[in-house]
């Protein structure tokens, strides 16, 4: 993965799996048990529970951004100091 820590890595990875298959489990379960009534009630119940599955996704992917971000400017701070220093 992008950072540079492994354990913390691990934890981000694992909890973007987990993410993922509530994702999944939750549109699929949420579109079965709607299916019966409708097929508009269906989709719009599965758009629903896919919410909570994104925004988690969505929050894990800007940590790892905001990350990547001041990793970056770490290095930059680091070049621009050396740079002054001569």
């Amino acid at each position: 993965m992008r950072l540079g820590n492994k354990s913390l890595s691990f934890i981000v990875n694992f909890l973007l799996g987990v993410a993922w298959a509530t994702l999944f489990l939750g549109a699929s379960s949420a579109f079965l048990t709607f299916y019966s009534i409708s097929i508009l009630s269906a989709i719009i119940a599965s758009v629903v529970a896919m919410i909570s599955g994104m925004v988690i996704i969505l929050l894990l992917e800007h940590f790892i951004t905001s990350r990547e971000k001041y990793m970056e400017l770490k290095k930059q701070t680091i070049l621009l100091e050396k740079i002054a220093n001569k």
